[in-house]
């Protein structure tokens, strides 16, 4: 089959289209034929090898690699012992936490990866929302967002930024995004009461705020600041040009801080996938497409996330 792969750690020039065996669904599996993957942040890192100082991992182990994480599309094949599912379902999910491999022709999961993607939604488009899990996570589950609180969204425009300021709406928040100035009618649109240019727009031009979602890693201590009282704070990436010190920061804030940064690295499941698929069923939910791009294309891809300015989520369209 085709998929998405790169021999060496680099510049989105590494990666390129070439062939993998088929992967054959085993006992309690889902063979799934993928219609378009994404790209995601921590794809970029790994593929140029940015968290190779945290895995501690050689430098050339397990080339070549593969990428994509999330995935849109509809059940191959099923393993034995298998129920709640049939071939040619609608499906989208995700494969586990460190594992790459979804910008390919198919992927096998396990049905805990993933659940139904809501009826009606192109399963291109469809693509554009399993990273929003992120984001569920962050509002619902950890910040605990509620009716009537003060968010704030960094990179509200992005794959998941997006995702947070509609959710924040549908929470019954206040909501405040930042995003580049060409952005800004997108976040509006989106839901937020306001939309600032984060480039005339520092942190002490804010606040105070109930919970912040920060989907930019920068100037976390900054930010932090801008919490209220009993204010949370959920970032989901780090600096990419200092990982370790940002690492280090979520540490001691939890440690001395009174007012602690939250990180975590999703690794969604069922009943998210669920959820989402409700959200989007409900209107709650639409997705955001910035560019498809062909899997041929997939260097271009890359290059277009890291260019910044996203305006929702570059796809990556497999049939």
């Amino acid at each position: 089959m085709r998929a998405a792969l790169y021999d060496r750690y680099g510049p989105p020039e590494v990666l390129y289209e070439g062939t993998v065996p088929t992967p054959v669904a085993g006992p309690g599996e889902v063979l799934v034929r993928v219609h378009a993957s994404t790209v995601n942040g921590g794809e970029l890192m790994g593929r140029a090898g940015k968290i190779r100082p945290v895995t501690g991992l050689p430098p050339g182990r397990g080339f070549p690699k593969r990428t994509g994480i999330d995935f849109a599309g509809e059940v191959a094949a099923l393993g034995s012992a298998m129920s709640g599912l049939a071939v040619g379902d609608r499906v989208w999910g995700a494969l586990p936490r460190g594992v790459f491999g979804s910008s390919a022709e198919f992927v096998v999961v396990r049905p805990r990866q993933l659940a139904h993607a809501p009826a009606g939604l192109d399963l291109v488009q469809a693509a554009a929302l399993p990273a929003g899990t992120t984001a569920i996570t962050a509002l619902r589950d950890r910040a605990r967002l509620r009716e009537g609180e003060r968010l704030l969204v960094r990179g509200a425009a992005g794959g998941i930024g997006s995702v947070a300021v509609q959710l924040g709406r549908a929470y019954g928040a206040r909501v405040t995004g930042l995003a580049g100035a060409r952005n800004l009618d997108l976040v509006r649109d989106l839901g937020a009461d306001e939309a600032l240019d984060y480039a005339t727009t520092g942190p002490a031009d804010l606040g105070p705020f109930d919970v912040i979602f920060d989907s930019a890693g920068t100037d976390l201590g900054a930010y932090r600041r801008l919490l209220a009282p009993g204010g949370r704070m959920v970032a989901i990436t780090f600096d990419t040009r200092n990982i370790v010190s940002s690492l280090s920061y979520v540490i001691a804030s939890v440690v001395f801080g009174s007012r602690r940064v939250r990180f975590f690295s999703g690794n969604p499941t069922h009943r998210l996938f669920a959820d989402l698929t409700g959200y989007v069923e409900s209107g709650a939910l639409r997705p955001v497409v910035d560019t498809v791009h062909p899997l041929a294309g997939i260097a271009g891809a890359h290059r277009a996330l890291e260019a910044g300015g996203v305006r929702g989520k570059h796809v990556v369209r497999i049939v």
